[in-house]
């Protein structure tokens, strides 16, 4: 068996743009990926068509040395772009892989060692009524790990305009009443999109009463471990890190430092399903569980499943379409087979491969939507972050 073709659809999926990615045999047996790197998607395609000319006759169930060519290929190693295009191949190539030998894809990663897989549901209703609602709503649906994002509610600014610390005060304040209306029985983390400074950070958390939050995640930019270790010092709240990261590179410090609580892994950006496994074990060997970044679609969901089922070390998966959020990343058009929800938990699903199916003749004629970038600024007019 040999790779013949590596197709790219860079394409609208409801509220946001995917790039899929299609690893085709001489066999007829072809996989499905997806690319992580939201609104980069044109030049992850672009990089998909650089690595073709690498693969074409090669033997797609090399998965491991595969990486490696395409990782180290050229001089300039790595990046970004390069790492979500790796990720969507390699994550094809299992799906490929588990189809040529009839198993799941979890089975080529050691096997299931859970029967299900738990999300966590995310909130960001614009007022705290409407979060509170959202979170009653959630729990009497079965959910028990809620993200409720107030922090990215910015009231009496005009579009496009965030105050991080007018931010800061808001969420603290909400988040503190919705601990104390509706209870402590749950677990309640929030995003900040790294939005904030390190001293922005700890004011953020020191306005809260102790043990309001059980997690915050990315609360600054992640370029400099050495912020979050400044951060870590001033703050008692358990830190999810790690969705833009790009390798096992880039988790090593946050791992080793004990800088992050739980390993917000991208599987498609970390350098696919390859990669990711090679960061559990080292999570797992500092006691830190992973809780996956999810924002994408169903390829993404059903890759980040399948590597949930196959590490011991797992908190929550992310899921994004839920009775609180509604953003058409699964639109049925486009992906007519798909790993569904049951209640607030995927089942790990036990079919050859992923277990979702792409429309192609579909996507063909779907534009790509190359909309303005979303740039926020201070009131002053500077740029901050998004």
């Amino acid at each position: 068996m040999k790779i013949v073709d590596i197709k790219a659809y860079p394409l609208l999926v409801g509220q946001r743009n995917q790039c899929i990615v299609k690893v085709e045999t001489d066999d007829g047996v072809f996989g499905w990926g997806e690319s992580g790197l939201s609104a980069r998607e044109l030049a992850v395609a672009a990089a998909v068509r650089h690595f073709r000319e690498y693969l074409i006759g090669k033997n797609p169930l090399n998965i491991g040395a595969i990486w490696q060519e395409l990782y180290r290929s050229n001089y300039f190693e790595g990046g970004r772009v390069l790492t979500a295009a790796i990720s969507a191949i390699d994550i094809a190539l299992y799906d490929l892989a588990g189809k040529a030998l009839g198993v799941p894809v979890h089975q080529l990663l050691g096997g299931k060692q859970r029967d299900f897989v738990p999300g966590f549901a995310t909130t960001q209703a614009s007022t705290l009524e409407g979060l509170i609602a959202d979170v009653r709503l959630l729990l009497e649906s079965g959910w028990n790990c809620i993200r409720v994002n107030p922090g990215f509610v910015q009231l009496n600014a005009p579009p496009g305009v965030y105050e991080p610390t007018e931010s800061v005060a808001l969420a603290a304040r909400w988040l503190t009443r919705i601990r104390q209306d509706v209870g402590t029985d749950f677990v309640l983390g929030t995003d900040y999109h790294h939005r904030l400074t390190v001293a922005e950070s700890a004011s953020f958390c020191q306005r809260m009463p102790p043990g309001t939050l059980d997690w915050l995640e990315e609360p600054i930019r992640a370029e400099a471990p050495e912020a979050y270790a400044s951060l870590r010092t001033m703050i008692d709240v358990p830190l999810a890190i790690g969705e833009e990261f790009s390798s096992k590179w880039a988790f090593l410090p946050f791992i080793e430092r004990g800088l992050t609580n739980f390993a917000r892994i991208d599987v498609c950006n970390v350098g696919g399903l390859t990669e990711a496994m090679k960061v559990a074990a080292m999570a797992e060997a500092h006691y830190i569980d992973m809780m996956p970044h999810n924002p994408l679609g169903p390829i993404c969901t059903a890759a980040t499943v399948h590597f949930a089922a196959a590490v011991p070390n797992l908190s929550w998966v992310e899921v994004r379409t839920t009775p609180t959020e509604h953003l058409g990343f699964d639109d049925p058009t486009i992906f007519p087979r798909q790993v569904l929800l049951e209640g607030a938990r995927y089942p790990v699903p036990d079919g050859p491969g992923l277990g979702v199916d792409f429309n192609e003749e579909y996507a063909r004629e779907q534009q790509f939507n190359f909309g303005p970038a979303r740039h926020l600024r201070r009131r002053d007019g500077s740029i901050t972050n998004s």
